[in-house]
């Protein structure tokens, strides 16, 4: 069964195209150390009627909307492998915190093992 790393990032909208450029190239690096799928989404319709809802679950301030993204493994093993070839790769080594136009102290990150897979 597939392993999935998830991720949930405020984000400045004035930010968002200068993120797709960075998203754009993460997926690549991603891919090319052997990721099987790369996805990052872009928050549209955040206000939910039930439930905190992402805004409200991340704290948004304003001016920031949500990205929902997941990189998709064969297993948690192979997560491991590929994201230690990804974190020496100078595609991605060279950037820093500074580099993120979101607050990446804010974002919410962690690893699934599949449950239910239709």
């Amino acid at each position: 069964m597939a392993y999935v790393d998830g991720f949930v990032l405020p984000m400045p909208k004035k930010s968002v195209a200068a993120y797709k450029r960075i998203a754009r190239a993460a997926a690549k690096v991603w891919r090319d150390h052997g990721a099987l799928e790369y996805r990052e989404w872009l928050g549209d319709d955040l206000d939910v009627k039930w439930g905190p809802g992402f805004p409200k679950g991340i704290k948004t301030k304003r001016g920031e909307t949500v990205i929902f993204a997941w990189i998709v493994y064969k297993s948690k093993a192979h997560r491991d492998r590929v994201n230690a070839k990804v974190m020496k790769d100078p595609r991605i080594s060279k950037m820093g915190p500074e580099d993120m136009p979101g607050d990446i102290k804010r974002m919410l990150y962690g690893g699934f093992k599949a449950l239910v897979q239709a």
